[in-house]
């Protein structure tokens, strides 16, 4: 196979990847009523003028479903951890009680939890998105390679169809899983 074909198609096939990587990061930022140490993984704390992620300045654990414990590493960051959680808005109500800081999960309303499946369709929607966009530029460079047969464009333009038909389907087993698991009480 010609190398500037292989070019093309590995690229495509990076770049469908990586719209499946991010969209796995996306999902793990949506909650599905379990408490899990990611929920506050888009806190940062001011640790000495700095913003500092929660984690790199605390111990975050989560020793039932329904409850995460944030240990600090000095204590006298405790009442600044307390703030930037209430300021993240992630709807938590953390209690500080002189050691730690415990935070308890409220189960989810059926309501947030339709919401909360609408977010990850959205996240879906917009990983097929990046993989058509890849197809599209796999497809665009294929048209300016002039040195090929016709018969070899085409075969490589169906290999471009197929990774991509292959990605869309990934993408749509992500989200079912996921959706799945937001609407299981």
């Amino acid at each position: 196979m010609n190398e500037e074909i292989e070019f093309i198609l590995d690229s495509a096939k990076e770049a469908m990847d990586k719209a499946l990587k991010h969209l796995e990061k996306q999902f793990v930022n949506i909650r599905a009523g379990k408490a899990s140490p990611s929920m506050l993984g888009s806190v940062t704390v001011d640790y000495y003028g700095t913003q500092t992620p929660l984690a790199q300045v605390a111990n975050v654990n989560t020793p039932d479903g329904r409850t995460i414990t944030v240990q600090p590493w000095e204590k006298s960051m405790l009442q600044d951890i307390e703030h930037a959680i209430m300021v993240a808005n992630l709807g938590f109500n953390p209690m500080n009680n002189g050691e730690s800081i415990i935070i308890n999960v409220p189960p989810l309303t059926e309501e947030r939890r339709r919401e909360l499946a609408k977010q990850a369709k959205s996240e879906a929607e917009d990983a097929k998105i990046s993989i058509r966009g890849a197809r599209k530029d796999g497809n665009n460079e294929l048209k300016k390679l002039s040195d090929i047969s016709e018969d070899l464009k085409k075969n490589t333009e169906t290999d471009i169809q197929e990774m991509t038909d292959a990605y869309i389907v990934k993408a749509d087993t992500l989200f079912n899983a996921k959706e799945k698991e937001i609407l299981t009480v």
